[in-house]
């Protein structure tokens, strides 16, 4: 009969599992977690180590649906080993990374970001870029001069990455990058579906000793 208060062989291997997963692994990192209950305010979860991880449920709010007993979800390793002697994690944490992760990619794809303006700050205004914090200069808002931005904050659209720097979390981002492309592609449609001879509608925006300055919708011409 084996003494219970004796490791035995089986005890030893599961020891020497959870020392070598907790070797592999590093604090800063996104995990795979798998979920093994909720109890109370919080989701235990199992990554790997000699004990579980407690994650508040409050983190999970943004998540389609509430987790459950055996789902698989990304967690952010905090620390392996609290003084507790439980790991710390954070499901916010690994989705911020996961959305920082994102953001590179387009930034060196130069690809636009989807984001909406949430608040003002000096020199200009604060974009949330899905859970990420990104800075719009005032002189980035539109092609001209806007005096009232109230219409557009919250209102979700796209945004060009000026500059990225993941290591002091700085995004610089601009919608007028973004109008001034659009209404360069619309110019170039006019033009190629302009020949000389034809007869345009168009409103005169400005009158010099020279000549009429009129808008052909999206183009300028001169009278």
């Amino acid at each position: 009969m084996t003494d219970s208060m004796n490791p035995t062989s089986d005890d030893f291997a599961s020891m020497f599992e959870s020392s070598a997963a907790a070797a592999a692994m590093q604090e800063g990192q996104v995990v795979p977690a798998t979920v093994i209950r909720i109890e109370n305010d919080a989701v235990l979860v199992d990554i790997g180590l000699k004990t579980e991880g407690r994650i508040p449920l409050r983190e999970f709010s943004m998540e389609d649906k509430q987790p459950e007993g055996g789902d698989i979800v990304d967690v952010y390793l905090d620390r392996i080993e609290n003084a507790l002697g439980d790991a710390v994690l954070s499901r916010d944490k690994a989705r911020r990374e996961e959305r920082w992760i994102k953001l590179e990619k387009s930034f060196n794809a130069n690809e636009p970001v989807k984001g909406a303006i949430s608040g003002r700050v000096k020199g200009g205004f604060t974009v949330d870029l899905g859970g990420v914090n990104a800075f719009l200069p005032g002189s980035q808002v539109d092609i001209r001069p806007v005096r009232d931005v109230g219409p557009l904050m919250g209102e979700v659209q796209p945004f060009a990455v000026l500059k990225l720097d993941r290591a002091r979390g700085n995004i610089v981002v601009s919608r007028r990058a973004i109008l001034e492309e659009s209404r360069a592609e619309q110019r170039a449609e006019i033009v190629s579906d302009m020949a000389e001879g034809d007869v345009r509608k168009g409103i005169v925006k400005n009158i010099t000793d020279y000549g009429a300055f009129v808008d052909l919708g999206g183009i300028d011409g001169l009278l």
